[in-house]
């Protein structure tokens, strides 16, 4: 700091000089400037030199310094020393005159959010938040010609600092949005970006205390809560935003449940966002799930037991899911046992069994995650929980009904869907409406009707009203079916009536699950009595059963040629055991029916031969033309989020005295038939012979 004296007064002449006349009138007058800034001749200023020394040495004499304090220039000063107000006038002028073309001080700007953390010179604490506050003052000014100084702000690392920064930050962003409306989507993706899996070193920075991951998730969520009360309209460009940022099916399993966790948090706050959110969860659920299901298909049944046993095991090692409020330690496992290693040593086998093992541990937790994130809103007394199914039955019907190979996905809606009676009746009805929708596509028809024989057959909460109800539902459609399209029927063509033989072999393997509930005599009856006692020409079926199936099974369409083979032949013993029905003719005259024939003399679409058929191409154009046994509630196989539907599902019991005789035993008993009308004899030769036909 400068000490400076009191200016000493000019020495001025007392009185003017007498001047010739030649001095007044010089040719060339030298002039010269005087301390007053005005111009003077040489000869108006003949001041003595000894006098302006002395003046000299006395401005020296009363000019000094004091030692003790420091003289630093403006321009030395450091970041750290800088006061708030010459900080907000830096910023202001800075884009102000970044705006004409100067980008000096813009860039020192930037540069105050884009130095690395650990460098020497990186800006402390203190100085980062006062530029933040001077922007948050001139958000205003921030244009789009301004957007790199405004990403380098949201690029910063911001949330792993102290609260009162967080706080600040979070005010900024309101105002940018608030005042610049296109900076929104920008703001938006950089705080969806962070609530997939962070690294550990996001908490972790140089002069701030650790920062947890389940804290920085809370910081993101209270940015976004505020930004979508701010501007409601927002939540529209959030929720592509949303779908876009959904981890990779290659991403880890802890990426995949950090994600879905934050997902169903922001529906918490953004409830206008739920059908969404929900929607896209279980399209990515159906996803992966089709994948293992590709990926298990590669792989033998013991290596496939193993696999279950081996993810039940590591799952309970593991503790596979934590709750993100919990405040667990913070541990660096962006690399946990989900993810796959690109490890040279391993060979393509090795590391492809690794890849399927760590796809069914991930959706093993998704599926476990949704099934209790659904499970309070159906428990809840004083809803019926509709609201919820609608969603669900929204999303079976747009994602998970029409991908053909999903396996676990859909025991979603088979669990709530056994939340009470109405709700199992909602369920089926809307598959049996898909399954004989004129205006539905014949694949979608085919699949609704292996969902309704699939739940009716594995649901153990369905009441024997109920299967009855269905079953009489059915068919009284494939009835009337028969009655419409008989008559221009020609014989056996799955792509012609593939939705009548998915419906006919829906109703056979309801037979085979749930005959028990079919009879009514028999209901009283002890499953683990000796059959051999029973005399089953005198059960009584539910009036209408019988008939539905005769009239059915030997009708033109021929369904028993066309549906799979293992639950014809399953149908078939278990109907004979039970002198339900007797269908081993027919069975037996369909070996010698060709489906390549008939299909191709009932459609338009042409299908081509090879000039010489072996039996191998044969084999394989008549499994082309056979119904896929493709049920969708096969038993569940994934460890952990398998208990969800223990007590709830149906296993197939076998029947005593059916599954313990001998083949060839079953062979005689069954050409004797005689139980078989002469009617029923009458009516098997002559589809016998319009089959050879």
């Amino acid at each position: 700091m400068l000490t400076v004296s009191p200016m000493p007064t000019p020495f001025r002449p007392t009185a003017p000089v007498a001047l010739t006349t030649a001095q007044k009138h010089p040719a060339k007058p030298l002039r010269r400037a005087t301390l007053s800034g005005t111009v003077r001749r040489r000869d108006e200023a003949d001041i003595d030199m000894d006098t302006e020394a002395n003046l000299a040495s006395f401005k020296r004499s009363k000019v000094t310094f004091d030692p003790e304090v420091k003289v630093r220039l403006m321009e030395d000063w450091t970041d750290s020393e800088k006061a708030p107000e010459l900080i907000r006038e830096e910023v202001y002028h800075g884009i102000e005159k970044y705006a004409m073309g100067e980008t000096v001080g813009y860039e020192r700007i930037k540069e105050i959010f884009t130095i690395k953390r650990n460098a020497d010179d990186a800006p402390s604490p203190a100085t980062i938040k006062s530029y933040l506050l001077a922007l948050l003052g001139n958000a205003s000014l921030l244009k789009r010609s301004c957007s790199s100084l405004v990403h380098a702000i949201l690029d910063s690392q911001w949330l792993g600092r102290d609260e009162a920064f967080v706080a600040l930050y979070v005010r900024f962003l309101g105002n940018l949005v608030s005042a610049r409306g296109s900076y929104v989507g920008s703001v938006l993706r950089m705080l969806v970006g962070s609530l997939c899996h962070v690294p550990s070193l996001a908490g972790r920075l140089p002069n701030y205390p650790v920062v947890r991951r389940p804290q920085i998730y809370a910081r993101v969520h209270t940015a976004l809560k505020y930004l979508l009360q701010l501007i409601p309209s927002a939540s529209s460009s959030l929720s592509p935003i949303l779908t876009a940022s959904f981890p990779h099916s290659t991403d880890t399993k802890k990426a995949h449940i950090d994600y879905v966790q934050n997902l169903l948090k922001v529906i918490e706050y953004a409830p206008e966002l739920r059908p969404d959110v929900l929607a896209l969860i279980t399209d990515r659920l159906v996803k992966i799930d089709v994948q293992v299901q590709i990926d298990m298909d590669d792989l033998e049944d013991d290596v496939k037991e193993t696999l279950a046993g081996d993810d039940a095991q590591h799952s309970e090692e593991r503790g596979m899911i934590k709750d993100y409020e919990d405040d667990g330690e913070l541990e660096d496992d962006d690399s946990d046992t989900s993810s796959v290693d690109s490890d040279d040593s391993i060979d393509g086998e090795a590391r492809h069994l690794r890849e399927v093992k760590a796809n069914v541990e991930k959706m093993d937790s998704l599926l476990d995650l949704m099934f209790g994130y659904y499970t309070p809103f159906f428990a809840n007394k004083t809803t019926d929980g509709s609201d919820d199914f609608n969603l669900l039955l929204q999303q079976f019907s747009t994602t998970i009904l029409p991908t053909y190979r999903s396996r676990h996905t859909q025991f979603i809606l088979f669990h709530f869907a056994q939340s009470s009676p109405w709700l199992i009746d909602w369920f089926t009805g809307v598959c049996i409406a898909q399954a004989f929708d004129p205006a539905r596509p014949l694949v979608f028809k085919q699949i609704a009707a292996a969902y309704v024989g699939s739940f009716v057959a594995r649901a153990a909460n369905m009441t024997k009203e109920m299967v009855r109800e269905v079953f009489r539902i059915v068919g009284a459609n494939i009835v009337s079916y028969c009655k419409k399209e008989e008559a221009e029927c020609r014989g056996p063509d799955v792509r012609r009536y593939g939705d009548f033989y998915a419906a006919t072999q829906a109703l056979l393997y309801i037979f085979c699950f749930r005959w028990r509930e079919l009879t009514i005599n028999n209901e009283d009856r002890d499953e683990d009595d000796d059959p051999r006692y029973y005399d089953f020409c005198e059960t009584t079926w539910v009036p209408g059963i019988k008939d539905t199936l005769h009239r059915t099974i030997y009708s033109k369409f021929n369904p028993l040629k066309v549906c799979s083979p293992l639950i014809v032949n399953q149908f078939a013993r278990l109907a004979n055991h039970l002198r339900f029905l007797y269908v081993f003719p027919l069975i037996e005259s369909n070996k010698r029916l060709r489906l390549s024939h008939t299909t191709v003399s009932t459609t338009n679409w042409t299908y081509s031969h090879p000039d010489r058929e072996t039996a191998l191409t044969a084999r394989k154009d008549e499994l082309w033309l056979e119904l896929e046994a493709y049920f969708p509630f096969d038993p569940y196989k994934l460890p952990r989020s398998k208990r969800w539907i223990d007590g709830e599902y149906v296993e197939w019991k076998g029947v005593k005295g059916l599954d313990d005789e001998d083949e060839d035993a079953d062979s005689e008993t069954d050409r004797e038939g005689e139980y078989e009308s002469d009617e029923d004899e009458e009516e098997d030769e002559e589809t016998e012979t319009e089959g050879e036909e």
